[in-house]
């Protein structure tokens, strides 16, 4: 068996029933090889509950801005119907699924940015609840929600799903593939960048390549490198497929080959 993979699945990855269930087949062939956290978003579902609440969405390179009504419509999606339909995909295909949030037991410790409401950076999380039920072969099914807790908290807060999977990552010392509906990294011109290193990240960003969530994307993959995951890559999650290994699909895999230079 080989090491422990945190698995991020991009909210869209797990909207439709068909999805789910594509999904639960391969979770149960992957965890009979390494143990596994999977950690999702659920971006679309929420502006849709947004609109339904009549609120508009915002957001700042990809990071949605999180005021107290949005806040609850995070809330009711990611906790709720989104992490429930997702555990129940996962356990009728047998496999042990536990629902989670970053709240559950302050796993997702966060740090409020202020810049952005109610939106949270789990830098401290804590593993350990994790680790306990992936030892035991449960697989954990963590929503992007944290907490600052304390006499001064903000309570529950909103965390990006990428940033939450690349800092699991980092405390578990776990591989990370980040799973969504694009191939990878893409150039200019459109072509697949097989590999990026995080000079390369720095380039993107700075000559506009990267836009919206990809530059979000590649900051939290540049914040996992730098605390040591060993293995971190971007995949397209609609090649999923019982008996695959996503982290064996075409994508771009991150390295710090080079000096670090974005700051």
């Amino acid at each position: 068996m080989t090491g422990p993979l945190v698995l991020k699945l991009g909210g869209e990855l797990i909207e439709t029933a068909a999805a789910r269930a594509a999904l639960a087949q391969m979770t149960r062939d992957l965890q009979a090889r390494r143990p596994l956290v999977i950690v999702h978003g659920g971006g679309r579902a929420i502006d849709a509950e947004l609109a339904r609440r009549g609120i508009l969405p915002k957001k700042v390179d990809g990071i949605r801005i999180t005021d107290a009504p949005t806040l609850e419509a995070v809330v009711a999606v990611l906790a709720g119907t989104a992490n429930t339909d997702l555990v129940a995909a996962l356990v009728m295909a047998g496999v042990r699924a536990v629902g989670l949030t970053g709240v559950d037991a302050g796993m997702g410790e966060a740090r409020r940015q202020p810049d952005l409401g109610l939106v949270g950076d789990p830098a401290d999380v804590d593993p350990s609840l994790v680790e306990l039920l992936a030892t035991q072969d449960y697989v954990p099914v963590v929503a992007c929600l944290g907490i600052e807790s304390g006499p001064s908290g903000a309570g529950i807060l909103n965390v990006n799903a990428d940033v939450m999977a690349c800092r699991l990552a980092a405390a578990l010392g776990a591989d990370l593939v980040l799973a969504g509906t694009t191939p990878g990294v893409l150039d200019p011109a459109g072509a697949l960048l097989p590999t990026v290193t995080v000079a390369d990240m720095a380039t993107l960003i700075d000559d506009g390549t990267a836009t919206a969530g990809m530059v979000a994307k590649l900051l939290a993959c540049r914040a996992a490198l730098e605390d040591g995951v060993p293995v971190v890559r971007l995949v397209d999650g609609r090649q999923f497929a019982a008996g695959v290994d996503p982290a064996t699909l075409p994508g771009t895999t991150f390295t710090t080959a080079k000096t670090l230079e974005y700051r």
